[in-house]
């Protein structure tokens, strides 16, 4: 991950989001304020600085926040936070969902074609997590420990007698510098992995197979937000429930950040400024803008 955005993810990380506020005073007008919440993956990183600046052109204030899965979902569903872009469903936050899912109000996917599994370099001489075995590798990399392909990995470990191999819990960041570092070295690894991402740009990466079906093999990322929302902030709510892009343009976006070495801020404004055309999209209906 590139340093110069790492730093700033992690200085605007906090341990509890603290409440929300739809709308403040803006020269005597109320101006729509609202705080989205996310996981500082890389791919929430991308969709969230891009649904922010979205945002922004509808007139709105927005606060991003990182925090970990589990009060990602806590704070929306208990009215803390407004929302957020970052529900890998069905199967990688079905916990989640089963426990805070009728505390939330699903706004429906915002994209589609997720796939959540175990990746390895292509130069490997495996196809199938059915034919891993300690004598290929003896440790899973993966990231945070409270992240839902985390779970769903302990299962798979399980399920397929995985004997000798431990699943290591690390992040996203220090996954993918692993990753590079096996990579130049041409050395074996497996790791958690999902798309989109742009490691699969970067790097000759293949999923092994999962013939148990235990991963997400076509998912959703869907948008989730707190009840209420749509009578506190209706031109927020109108944007979170427009905005739909495509593996393809995510990707985009972290590219951005990863190979060009540009801030999340400056690769979400330059990825508008390049497709305004598709976050016009996402703007149907709402009157007011600003520039």
């Amino acid at each position: 991950m590139n340093k110069k955005w790492t730093a700033i993810i992690a200085a605007s990380s906090v341990l509890f989001v603290t409440g929300c506020n739809a709308a403040e005073k803006t020269d005597g007008e109320e101006k729509e304020a609202i705080e989205l919440v996310y996981v500082a993956w890389e791919s929430e990183v991308a969709s969230n600085h891009v649904i922010k600046e979205a945002l922004e052109q509808a007139g709105v204030d927005v606060t991003l926040t990182t925090v970990e899965q589990g009060i990602m979902w806590s704070s929306v569903a208990e009215g803390k936070a407004d929302g957020f872009v970052a529900a890998w469903l069905p199967n990688d936050m079905k916990s989640d969902y089963e426990t805070y899912g009728d505390k939330v109000e699903d706004l429906g996917a915002n994209l589609e074609g997720a796939k959540t599994g175990l990746a390895v370099p292509a130069y490997m001489d495996i196809e199938s997590i059915a034919d891993l075995h300690s004598d290929v590798v003896t440790e899973i990399t993966g990231i945070d420990a409270g992240a839902g392909i985390m779970t769903t990995t302990e299962e798979v470990v399980e399920a397929y007698g995985l004997e000798g191999i431990t699943l290591i819990a690390s992040t996203d960041a220090m996954m993918t510098a692993q990753l590079d570092s096996d990579y130049q070295k041409e050395e074996p690894i497996v790791i958690t992995a999902w798309q989109p991402h742009w490691k699969f740009q970067s790097y000759d990466l293949k999923f092994l197979e999962d013939p148990k079906g235990i991963y997400e093999a076509n998912g959703e990322i869907r948008t989730m937000v707190r009840h209420g929302l749509k009578e506190d902030a209706p031109i927020s709510y109108k944007v979170l429930d427009q905005f739909y892009w495509t593996p393809e343009e995510m990707n985009e976006v972290m590219l951005l950040m990863e190979e060009d070495g540009l801030t999340p801020e400056e690769a979400a404004k330059k990825w508008v400024n390049d497709n305004q055309a598709r976050v016009d999209e996402w703007l149907v209906g709402i009157k007011e803008s600003a520039a």
